[in-house]
Formats: C-alpha cells, structure tokens, sequence
C-alpha cells in the first residue's frame, strides 16, 4: 500500500476498503453499497444536519425520486447544467412513456411545482424545509468512493422567502450551519462566491464550501446558493402581500454530501487507517481486556463496568473480548479509527486507574477510576479540539500569494494561490488558462486585503482564491 504523501489516490482507495467502510462491487461503477461501519458513521453527520436544522425551523420532507421531464427544462440554465449528467427513464414496463422521466440529480425542480401549490401568502413565508435522499449524476470521471459517485447520499435544504434581504439572511444562517456540523468533523473549510462562469445552474450566486486535501488540491463539500427568482419565476412560486399584490419568492438552497465522510477520511486519516473526531466514531472508546489465565474474569468483569457507566453516560463504547492477541486488536481498532482506547489489566484495576491511548497523535497515559466519565469526556474533547487545530494549520500551510502573473511562471501541483482579481471574466479566465488552475472565487466573508489585479493591474482588486481540484 502506498503511503499518504506517496500516492494520495491510491493510499485513498486502500484506506477505505481496509477500514470497510463500503463495498465496490456492486455491478454498477459508482454506485456503491454502504457496508454497517461506513453507514453508521453517515448516520452519525447526519444526526448533525438534523440536529442545525431543526435548530433553525427547517421541516424534513421526502419527494419522489422521479421528476417529468416538462418540469426538469422549465429552467433553462439548470437543464443546461445538467443535460450530460442525468439518468432517463424511458419506458414502464414494455411501454415507451409519453414523458420521459428523470432520476433527480438535486429536487429543485422536484420540489418547485409542489412549492407554488403550499406559498399563497406572505403568512406562509418563508418556507424553510430539507430532506436526506439520493440523488443520481452520471459522473464521467474516474469513481472514487464518497468523492466522486453516481448514486450520491445527498442532504439539501430549500427555503423560500419574502425578499432579498431576508434570502441572504438564510444564506448567513446557512454559513453558520455548516460552521456546527463542520466543527463536529474537525473539518477546517473556506467559504469562497463561485465565478459566474462555475456557479451552480440557475443560481444568481453561490456560495462554495471547500476544504483542503493532503495533496494540495480542494474538494468542494457543499454549497449555499441565493437564486433570487430565477426559480419562482418559471415554476410560478408566488405569494401575496398585506397590500394584496402577487410578488415572486426569494429562494435559497443549501447542499451537502457524503463527500464530507471522504474529506474525514483525506484530512484525518493517516498510513495506519482512520482517525475518526469523536463526534462520528460509531464507537468512541474501545476496551481492551489485558489479562492471565489466573485474573481473566476479574479483568473481563471490571472492563464491562467500565464499559456500562460510560454508556450511561453517553459514551458509544465497546468492550473487545475476541479471543485474539491485545497487538492484534489494537492494530484492528486503529485501522477503524476509533479515538480512544482503553486497557485494562491487572496492574491497572490494583491502581485504580484505566490506561489509554489516543488515535490522534498516539499520547498515553491513565484515568481513574473514581473520575472516569469526566476524565473520559475531558480526553475525547481534547481529541476533537487537537485535530481540528492539526488540520486548520496543515491546509493554511498550502496558500501562496500571487501579487503579479508575470513573475510567475508556473504554479506547482500541490499549491493554492490567493491572487488579486478585478473581477472581470477575460482576466480570470486568462489565469485559469496560463497556470491550468481553476478560479475557486472571493471570500464570502471580507479579508482584510487591498491590492492591484494580479492580470490586468487594475486598482481595488478583491482577493480570490485558485486551486487544483478533486
């Protein structure tokens, strides 16, 4: 197997399947099948989106899969976007259908003619509902598990609103959701406005949400997107105002995947395995019984107490009493990424104490007895709050800056670069064409930056940000 600095693609590949967290052979390329370990740990981020947005007032609702092919063009820059991408249904049964019918590669066009039935009034403003599905793209590249698939687990949330004003301010709180569920991950991120030539189809802005693999390039994990009412405009999502007048609905959307399994899996895990935060691990804490032939059930009966109050403390926690070599299981949870380990021998139960040993950087030492719900919880957090820290500084080791395209002729692979940009389409294009690099866009939130164009040396220049991407 080789290495993570070798052969990130490779070692990628190998660290999923040892960990199985999925199973590939399924007879369709992309479309795999999610195997217990892998499932309950995008059960686990899932939980998370619920948990933000009922926080925020957002209802689940469950659409169908299936979308006539009348209401999937009534968008014009949308069905452009995705024309090369989607899955047709053409017949049922024997029988050739009257109207084709397509696999939802995202529900907008699926949700939109019901949203025009439920908004009437400014009293049913704004609308704010999400759902957990699959959805479905015909991906050309190579496949890569949780990165690049055709079957996607796919988490989005549509909402609708009286105007402009109160649209973003659905885009801030969006921000701030991605901001909890991202924390719980130990995922660092930026937050960059797409150029106009790669914001998503029928979109008036959006909001990209990328993080930083170990090789340098980026992978987008989600986006925010303001559509303004490029969408209520041709699905006829209109309410009426106090004053009696019939005006179009501001709307937003927010997207994640499982993509956000396999920026884990690229930001955390390392030669061994995963490092799972502990927010997601199915199991935080694993056990293991280190004991004689003489003390077997004493060490075996302690590791169970141990184990029942931390689960009544809420701590996922398993006691491993496989009949195997202690070096062999540690080697078997490290693989699986578990944070924390426990062992128990005889020397520790005599001392009041269990002995541990982090995932994430490999520290030792021991908790007592007496205090272990706290000590446990107090370990598992520093776990959370060093990793988070460990990725935040490795990917801010990637930026470069690029004050002046002529002095520089190249940008190696493996860099990101921040570069002054006046906006204008020819200049950016002229970058993305010169350093074959692609313009990931400005900052959602302002930096504190004023300079020049790196292309055309135009004054007032806003910083954005280019990169190599996944």
């Amino acid at each position: 197997m080789p290495t993570k600095e070798q052969d990130f693609g490779e070692w990628y590949n190998e660290t999923v399947d040892k960990a199985d967290l999925c199973d590939k052979r399924y007879p369709i390329k992309g479309m795999n099948v999610w195997t217990p370990y892998g499932w309950k740990i995008m059960s686990q981020i899932d939980s998370f989106l619920r948990r933000e947005m009922e926080a925020t007032e957002h209802d689940e609702v469950c659409f169908p899969l299936l979308i006539p092919e009348s209401e999937f063009k009534k968008e014009k820059d949308h069905i452009k976007g995705f024309d090369e991408e989607v899955y047709w249904v053409t017949h049922a049964g024997l029988n050739p259908l009257d109207i084709r019918l397509v696999l939802r590669p995202t529900s907008e066009t699926a949700m939109y003619p019901m949203f025009s039935l439920w908004v009437r009034s400014h009293q049913d403003l704004p609308l704010k509902t999400f759902q957990i599905v699959n959805t479905f793209r015909y991906e050309t590249k190579q496949t890569r598990a949780f990165m690049r698939v055709r079957e996607i687990h796919f988490f989005e949330s549509h909402t609708c609103h009286v105007d402009q004003e109160d649209a973003e301010k659905q885009v801030a709180e969006d921000v701030e959701i991605v901001d909890a569920v991202c924390k719980e991950l130990c995922l660092p991120y930026s937050l960059l406005i797409r150029t106009d030539w790669d914001k998503f189809p029928g979109a008036y802005y959006t909001v990209g949400i990328d993080t930083v693999m170990p090789n340098g390039r980026t992978l987008q994990i989600g986006s925010a997107h303001y559509y303004s009412t490029n969408f209520s405009k041709p699905y006829n999502i209109t309410y009426e105002t106090e004053s009696g007048e019939h005006v179009y609905a501001h709307q937003t959307t927010l997207g994640m995947t499982e993509r956000l399994l396999g920026a884990v899996i690229g930001v955390h895990a390392d030669d061994t395995g995963l490092k799972l935060p502990p927010a997601i691990a199915p199991q935080q804490i694993v056990i293991i019984p280190i004991f004689k032939k003489d003390n077997a059930d004493q060490v075996i009966g302690v590791c169970r107490d141990v184990a029942k109050q931390l689960k009544a403390a809420g701590i996922r926690v398993k006691v491993d009493e496989r009949n195997d070599r202690p070096g062999s299981k540690f080697f078997d949870w490290e693989i699986k990424g578990v944070p924390l380990r426990f062992e128990i021998g005889g020397k520790d139960i005599e001392n009041g104490v269990v002995t541990f040993a982090r995932r994430d950087n490999g520290e030792k030492g021991t908790i007592g007895m007496d205090s272990l719900v706290e000590g446990s919880k107090m370990v598992l957090d520093m776990i959370s709050k060093d990793m988070l820290e460990a990725a935040k500084a490795k990917q801010q080791g990637f930026v470069d800056d690029v004050p002046c395209m002529d002095a520089v002729d190249s940008i190696p692979e493996g860099r990101i670069v921040r570069l002054g940009w006046c906006g204008c389409p020819e200049c950016g294009h002229k970058f993305e064409d010169k350093y074959d690099i692609k313009i990931l866009g400005t900052p959602y939130k302002a930096e504190n930056w004023v300079g020049k164009c790196s292309v055309c040396g135009k004054d007032g220049a806003k910083p954005a940000y280019a990169a190599r991407t996944l």
